[in-house]
This record gives structure tokens, C-alpha cells and sequence, in this order.
């Protein structure tokens, strides 16, 4: 498995998975984007996201993690990781773990302060995640999640 940028071509894939995600979230139905406005928002004439893919050899990408900046006040640029999605038969592999850490890189290559992500209350898996691996600030119900550096 390789993690690389994503690129035009990946974004039927990265939608596909993104639609996963929502009906996982039990938001299936709350999906409106569409491949030309992702193709618009990241690759126009000012991108306003990122993206990196996993992909796995025969099996094409197996998973995403979309970021963009902000700015606060308090800390400065921030990068925010907007979706971490690996499909269903990976999940348990390190492959978030892999892309968790290329946004990582990112934001710190990029002069970010932290990072800054939210996880549902209830997605516990993800919540041990997040705790496990990055020792993150959670706090209650719709979590917001960062990790400064």
C-alpha cells in the first residue's frame, strides 16, 4: 500500500468513499457534492482542500483524508482534517494511521500550529483511535479533536 496525493482522476473513487462514510455516519442522504465541484474546489484557480489516497495494489484506493487550513485567533494556522475514510474491509490495517500521519506531515511542513478534526460521540472506534495513537483532546458530545506541535 502506497499513500500519495490524490489527483484529479482519483476523485470518483475519493467520492465513492466519502458516500461511505456518510451512510456509516447514517447520513447517506445529506451527500450533495459532486465530482465537477470537488474537481472545481480542489484543482480551480484557488483549491480550497487537499487530499491524500491509499491505495493498494489491485485493489485501487482503499482510503482518503481531506484537509483544508483555518486560522484561529488563539494558535494561528491550523490545518483541519475534514474526513479520515478507509473502507470497511481495511479498517484494522494501519492505513489510517498512514494517512492520520500524512496530514500530519502536511501541516507541519506548511507551518500549521496543530491540527483540529471532529469525530461523532457515538464513532468509538475512532474515538480509541485518536486516544490510542495521538493521545488527542477530546471533549463532549459533537468531539472536537486537536493536537498541537
Amino acid at each position: 500500500m502506497i499513500i500519495r496525493r490524490g489527483t484529479k482522476e482519483d476523485l470518483p473513487q475519493v467520492l465513492s468513499l466519502i458516500k461511505e462514510l456518510a451512510q456509516y455516519e447514517k447520513a447517506a442522504d445529506q451527500v450533495s457534492n459532486t465530482v465537477q465541484m470537488m474537481e472545481e474546489d480542489g484543482f480551480g484557480e484557488v483549491p480550497v482542500f487537499g487530499f491524500f489516497v491509499a491505495v493498494e495494489e489491485h485493489k485501487g484506493i482503499v482510503g482518503i483524508a481531506l484537509y483544508y487550513y483555518r486560522y484561529s485567533t488563539w494558535k494561528g494556522k491550523r490545518i483541519y482534517l475534514e474526513d479520515l475514510v478507509v473502507t470497511e474491509n481495511e479498517r484494522g490495517r494501519g492505513t489510517g494511521k498512514k494517512l492520520f500521519d500524512a496530514i500530519i506531515d502536511q501541516g507541519k511542513s506548511t507551518g500549521c500550529t496543530g491540527m483540529m478534526w471532529q469525530v461523532l460521540d457515538w464513532n468509538e472506534p475512532a474515538i480509541n483511535f485518536y486516544k490510542k495513537y495521538y493521545q488527542a483532546t477530546l471533549d463532549d458530545e459533537w468531539v472536537n479533536c486537536s493536537i498541537d506541535w
